[in-house]
């Protein structure tokens, strides 16, 4: 088989190592190459032009144009060989290729699998005695500062051919696809350049490019290859998505480790400016941490490196000095530094020049109108919707959710009235994604979130789903599809039938209604909405609680919620009577399945429309029915405790229905009952387990004296089901 000639370089890497990039920077110097080819996608061939507008970390993305929710990235950061690279063959004037499979073939593309991959690193390491293969490369590599670049490449291919020999069968068809690929690039440019060229790739494949098998060889290995349109541009990315714990997959554990030792490789000092940076980073925090516990730890980070024979400290070194110095053995302060320097949240810029599609021009036009830059770092956002920019910024955020693009989520946890909204914004990389695929939709923002809109109120048959189509389209305050969700919310309710169906629909409506006019929508559209639906709710509900299986019992509790929430909100006084006649038609209902005639009592009770003696007697009437009594305490129960610690008449009547039940039965009525509970606060809970265990509850024998061991029984049962609840 013909070798590859001399003049084709072969400069085998560890995909964003900082050493490797050093390595590839110095044997481009010394080649000065006329073409460089770089493993990647070739469709992205035309977008290298733009690597001088771009602050790395920065990605490629890769789409289907048929598809666009169909993507891929290939991540660079400043320290990546590849990135590196590119900067070189841009800065010199050199032309750069991709050299892989097309992205065509990987995007969405069902391929053999590969057999178990072997780990070529791991395999090194294992045989120069390291038990992690990442400070193998540390030390071989990413230290290597002097000596030939070009014998080091050398030396590295040729360990990695000696690998590959013996894990032959461990490659499978698609590494074997790539390299093919490679080859035919490689061809290419000997036919387009006469002088040197340097292959940029990764270390495994390099011993696959020393030889040139025959050119029909290489087609047989890619015929058949899937084949679509593919479109790309690059997008900023961050090192938290960089990170193996990101999610990518080829990524690093350290990224902002390796982004300090390529800053700081020619000062020479980048331990001791580590240990500066995370002094600043506790100090942030108000944690001690002086310069002279900053030279110790220095001094403790070379100690360690010498007791182990390492030519400099590693990140190993650091962070064990780190934690017994800067961090007095804790975790808590070393996981800050760990999140904060190890891994980072540096999230790149691509300049305006770059080629993106019309919605994502309009995006970034917006995020720099409304001061909303997008950040890889949590934001906390107080918006006030009575300001112009704040409402502005509600509504981006709120059309981008429809496109789902969840760069930002409402904080429901801080009650902040009619006017104000709290959001938690934090922009990931991978939104990218998303937002290729909202290009389809239109060519900004507003637009293709009213085309979603109306393709949803177009499609939605449920009652709720047209309900909540409504809330999006009043709150991305978009006229024409809230009229078109307004139509499919009456068309879904003139075919609704079900009880639990209209009812589920109201608590979105009644959020509709209350910020209806802070939203430019008139709020009274949206009331006679509500009040038809809580009507027709209301007259259908007695009926429905008959005849049920607890599951659908369930369902009804739910609703039940809801609508007396949506009723006190934005309900009129005739509408909340109707609502109140149907809670007092369902109590009075014997066939009622006891779930929901259980919450209705109790919500009739915290409302004051049913006094202490009619509950009572509803209780009693309940307790005395042996099928359906466990089901109704349970709805009854349900919320919190505090009505029912205060009044020592329902108390008694649900602690003497407990005492009267039989050991099988109380085991069968616990699970419930423990769920039932589970909404009490653990103060709540400690008051009725005290109340218990000191007799409040009347627990007599038969002639009305104490009963001290039934006491102790049931008091033993009622503290496991709160403490059960609690968990």
């Amino acid at each position: 088989m013909p070798a590859l000639p001399e003049r084709v370089s072969l400069l085998g890497i560890r995909h964003h190592g900082p050493g490797s990039a050093r390595m590839v920077l110095a044997a481009l110097e010394t080649l000065r190459p006329e073409l460089v080819l770089v493993e990647g996608p070739p469709e992205a061939d035309g977008l290298v032009e733009h690597v001088g507008e771009l602050v790395p970390p920065v990605a490629l993305l890769m789409h289907d144009e048929a598809e666009p929710s169909t993507a891929a990235f290939w991540p660079f950061a400043r320290f990546s060989p590849e990135w590196q690279a590119m900067c070189w063959a841009h800065h010199n004037g050199v032309p750069l290729r991709f050299a892989d499979l097309p992205a065509a073939a990987t995007l969405g593309a069902e391929d053999e699998p590969d057999p178990v991959s072997v780990d070529p690193l791991g395999v090194l390491a294992e045989a120069a005695g390291f038990d992690d293969p990442e400070r193998w490369w540390e030390d071989v590599v990413e230290h290597s500062g002097a000596g030939d670049p070009l014998a080091l490449a050398t030396a590295v291919t040729e360990a990695m051919t000696a690998l590959r020999e013996e894990f032959e069968d461990h490659v499978g068809p698609r590494t074997l696809r790539r390299e093919a690929q490679m080859r035919q690039v490689i061809r290419q440019g000997l036919k387009e350049v006469t002088g040197p060229i340097a292959v940029v790739c990764g270390a495994w494949h390099a011993p696959a490019l020393r030889e040139l098998p025959t050119v029909s060889a290489d087609n047989a290995l890619l015929r058949g290859l899937p084949r679509k349109k593919v479109s790309g541009t690059w997008v900023p990315w961050s090192h938290g998505r960089l990170a193996a714990a990101g999610g990518y997959g080829a990524g690093i554990a350290a990224p902002g480790w390796y982004a300090h030792l390529w800053e700081r490789a020619e000062a020479g000092d980048a331990v001791p400016r580590w240990f500066a940076r995370a002094c600043q980073v506790l100090r942030a925090e108000d944690l001690p941490a002086s310069t002279a516990s900053a030279v110790e730890a220095v001094r403790l980070a070379d100690a360690l490196a010498a007791l182990r024979g390492r030519p400099s400290p590693g990140l190993a070194e650091v962070s064990e000095a780190a934690l017994a110095v800067l961090c007095g053995g804790e975790d808590t302060p070393l996981r800050l530094v760990h999140q904060q320097l190890v891994i980072g949240e540096e999230l790149g810029e691509v300049g305006a020049g770059v080629p993106r599609s019309p919605l994502a021009a309009d995006l970034e036009r917006l995020q720099r109108r409304l001061r909303l830059p997008a950040s890889a770092t949590e934001r906390q956002l107080r918006l006030d919707l009575r300001k112009d920019t704040d409402r502005e910024r509600s509504k981006l955020l709120r059309r981008l959710r429809v496109l789902d693009v969840q760069w930002g989520e409402p904080d429901s946890t801080r009650g902040l009235g009619t006017f104000a909204e709290a959001w938690r914004v934090r922009w990931d990389p991978s939104m990218a994604v998303a937002v290729a695929a909202a290009a389809r939709h239109g060519t900004t923002v507003a637009a293709a979130t009213e085309l979603v809109l109306h393709q949803r109120a177009g499609s939605v048959e449920k009652v709720a789903k047209a309900a909540d189509v409504l809330w999006y389209a009043v709150g991305c305050e978009l006229p024409a599809a809230v009229t078109a969700a307004r139509r499919a919310l009456d068309r879904c309710a003139a075919a609704a039938t079900d009880a639990v169906e209209l009812l589920s629909a109201l608590p979105s409506l009644a959020g509709t209604v209350r910020y209806g006019s802070v939203r430019g929508t008139d709020p009274e559209l949206l009331r006679l909405a509500l009040h038809g639906l809580l009507a027709r709710g209301a007259v259908g509900l007695p009926l429905a609680c008959r005849g049920v299986d607890d599951e659908t019992a369930e369902h009804l509790v739910t609703a039940l919620d809801a609508a007396q929430e949506a009723a006190g909100l934005a309900a009129d006084e005739e509408h909340k009577s109707l609502w109140r006649n149907a809670l007092l038609k369902l109590v009075g209902l014997d066939e009622a399945h006891g779930l929901p005639a259980g919450r209705a009592t109790r919500l009739l009770w915290e409302a004051g429309d049913l006094d202490t003696d009619r509950v009572a007697a509803r209780l009693h009437r309940a307790v005395s029915t042996a099928g359906g009594a466990t089901m109704f305490v349970t709805g009854f129960l349900r919320g919190s405790a505090a009505l029912l610690a205060a009044d020592p008449r329902l108390f008694d009547l649900i602690d003497g229905w407990l005492t009267g039940l039989s050991a099988e039965a109380f085991a069968d009525a616990v699970p419930l009952l423990r769920k039932a509970v589970s909404d009490f606060s653990a103060a709540e809970r400690r008051t009725l387990g005290e109340r218990v265990a000191t007799g409040g509850g009347g627990i007599s024998a038969g002639d009305g004296a104490w009963d001290e061991p039934r006491a102790q029984r049931l008091s033993a049962h009622v503290r496991g089901l709160l403490e059960g609840a609690g968990r």
